[in-house]
């Protein structure tokens, strides 16, 4: 007898020795049977085939939860591996697991993949979900995975660290795989390959350069055409694309990795710091600012080294080790230690927008979104711990505010303890409690992200949604009680006696320059009228009223509009055209009719409506107070 508990507390029992997940779904319904993918049993997840023997709790796996998505592109990737297999018998496999956006299999494969081949690939794995050929696995002893892989060298590497290896069996292709996977290959309906890259095994750019075959899959063909026209409009989206029709920043051989921001890029860029310092200054903030090199004993004391120095850069001086800053935080300690504080300063708000280097391999250098060096709008919020929770709830405010002004909504993830955390297990626990109850007190829905926080402390994550439904990491609320152990900080208390304060780091752009890269994507290059470099732009429709235009032009300035104007002798069309282009938000059109009476005609760029006989005053007001309100869009 097998008694089984479902997700809604109901249960039923089953005169049987053993029963798979497989075989409940059926006796469900057909619907639930075509659509389950694995099951949880007893919150581990295992493949349909997995026999329970004994009372279990049981939820079925489908491709609507984040564990199903996982694991069916994860099953993906062993059909692209099957099809290369069967392909180019020779080739040599690295791994090939589920990423945010599908799936990639890397290989060692002597001539470059071309995209005829992955034309070939792609009619292959077709084949392959056609034949529906099972999933198998086989637990085997370590020299059983070992002789089945003597020419697999990648496969022999990783089984070094692997104490009970398990075989996935598909077709021909046999991997070294924990699981699950889906029931067989029929599942996998709609997929698509996308690009080969490079790639580094295991990201170490001393070992070999393998090729990596990305792909993205579907149980259904709609979902991939609607996610294919999703990555169109990305495409459109583009910020490096976008950045440089705007020209608002460049990326040089000379430095790689790190942004060069032209004039209006960085007018945007000091924008968004104003903006953030506006809030953090009526938040009774102080905003310090730090060196970007300091000394290697600093990094051994606060953990950076032991964590970090991979991704850090060195140098020396006066024949000592010192290191460009990967972090604010240590600079930030030294600060407070340089007096003594009491019980009524706190709680002390350190802000900084520090700059940092952090290395990253070429390879993965993308735009703004992956650089080498960003500023980061840091705050460390020292306190007691009976502060905690007051502190946590007015950083998740200042988060809202922050974000609801780009119109951004965000989920939230609560970042628990990682294998290599450093401090008192029992301080993690209470770091984890503080911040889960503030997140409940302020009613927000969150989820839990197992393994995934800082090693000095639990966080908090949030990740915002662009205009095309896309997720990003930005900010993030961090409790830390590790690092003021580590340097010894102290306030004093109502009682006389030294106590040892909280440290709370958090960001909320994350970096400026990342943040930067969302919002021209968010926004595809049509800023709200307060970021917008250039907001509007004066043409005229010939020479003859360049005279009038002028002193247009001169009345917004005055009024402190950003203002520019292109009254050449060129086409309207094309003056029309290099201001969409270069995504001007307001176009002024000056001609005949609005010079006789004192009007222009104003075309709002974005959406292309033209409204004539518009007064310069009614203008300006309109302008003024959409900045004063820095609303997301322009209307007259």
């Amino acid at each position: 007898m097998v008694a089984i508990t479902f997700p809604d507390g109901s249960k039923k029992t089953y005169k049987k020795k053993q029963i798979t997940p497989a075989e409940i779904v059926k006796g469900i319904g057909e619907g639930l049977a075509r659509a389950a993918l694995a099951a949880k049993v007893d919150d581990e997840l295992v493949d349909l085939s997995y026999p329970i023997k004994e009372n279990a709790e049981l939820k079925i796996i489908t491709f609507k939860d984040d564990a199903g998505k996982d694991l069916f592109k994860h099953s993906s990737a062993h059909v692209l591996a099957a099809a290369v297999l069967n392909l180019f018998p020779k080739i040599k496999f690295g791994i090939g697991p589920s990423i945010e956006d599908g799936f990639y299999y890397d290989f060692d494969k002597k001539e470059p993949f071309t995209p005829a081949d992955l034309v070939k690939i792609e009619k292959e794995m077709q084949k392959i979900v056609q034949q529906d050929i099972k999933f198998e696995r086989k637990d085997v002893s370590k020299p059983e995975a070992k002789k089945l892989f003597k020419d697999q060298k990648y496969k022999l590497e990783l089984l070094e660290d692997v104490d009970k290896p398990s075989i996935y069996t598909l077709g021909k292709f046999k991997d070294l795989c924990k699981g699950p996977h889906v029931p067989s290959s029929g599942k996998i309906k709609a997929f698509k390959l996308t690009k080969v890259a490079g790639a580094y095994w295991k990201g170490n750019s001393k070992n070999k350069m393998l090729q990596r075959i990305y792909g993205i899959a579907f149980p259904e063909e709609k979902e991939l055409k609607k996610y294919l026209k999703l990555l169109e409009e990305a495409e459109r989206r583009d910020h490096r694309k976008i950045g440089k029709a705007m020209e608002l920043f460049s990326i040089h051989e000379e430095a790689p990795g790190m942004p060069f921001f032209h004039d209006k890029g960085n007018f945007i860029w000091e924008k968004l710091k104003d903006y953030m310092t506006q809030e953090m200054r009526a938040l009774n903030y102080e905003i310090n600012k730090t060196p970007i090199i300091l000394n290697k004993s600093l990094w051994i004391q606060s953990g950076h080294w032991d964590h970090y120095k991979d991704s850090m850069y060195f140098t020396k001086i006066d024949e000592q080790d010192f290191a460009v800053k990967p972090m604010n935080c240590p600079g930030n300690l030294l600060i407070y230690k340089t007096r003594q504080h009491s019980y009524k300063e706190l709680p002390i708000k350190a802000g900084e927008f520090g700059l940092v280097h952090r290395h990253e391999l070429s390879g993965v250098l993308s735009g703004l979104f992956r650089v080498r060096v960003f500023t980061q709008d840091d705050a460390h919020v020292f306190c007691t711990e009976e502060q905690i929770q007051e502190q946590i709830i007015e950083l998740i405010d200042l988060t809202e505010r922050i974000y609801s002004t780009f119109g951004f909504v965000y989920n939230v993830e609560l970042s628990t303890k990682p294998p290599k955390a450093m401090g008192d297990p029992k301080l993690w626990d209470k770091a984890e409690k503080a911040l889960a109850d503030a997140l409940k007190k302020k009613k927000i829905t969150f989820k839990i992200n197992p393994g995934d926080g800082a090693f000095y402390g639990p966080k908090i994550d949030f990740h915002v949604k662009d205009a095309i439904g896309r997720s990003w990491q930005c900010g993030t609320i961090q409790l830390d009680f590790s690092m003021p152990e580590k340097f010894d900080l102290t306030y004093e208390g109502k009682d006389g006696r030294k106590h040892r304060p909280v440290m709370i780091h958090r960001a909320i752009y994350g970096s400026l320059e990342r943040f930067l890269g969302i919002l021209i994507e968010h926004f595809a290059g049509w800023f709200p009228l307060w970021i917008a470099p250039t907001q509007a732009r004066v043409i005229s429709i010939s020479k003859n009223f360049n005279k009038y235009a002028e002193k247009v032009i001169e009345e917004l300035k005055a009024a402190g509009i950003r203002v520019d104007s292109n009254l050449k002798s060129e086409t309207t069309g094309k003056k029309v055209r290099d201001s969409q282009i270069e995504k001007i938000p307001i176009l002024l059109t000056i001609g005949e009719k609005e010079e006789k009476a004192k009007t222009v005609a104003v075309r709002t760029n974005k959406d292309g409506k033209v409204k004539f006989g518009v007064k310069v005053e009614t203008l300006i007001k309109k302008i003024s107070d959409n900045v004063d309100k820095k609303e997301l869009e322009f209307k007259l």
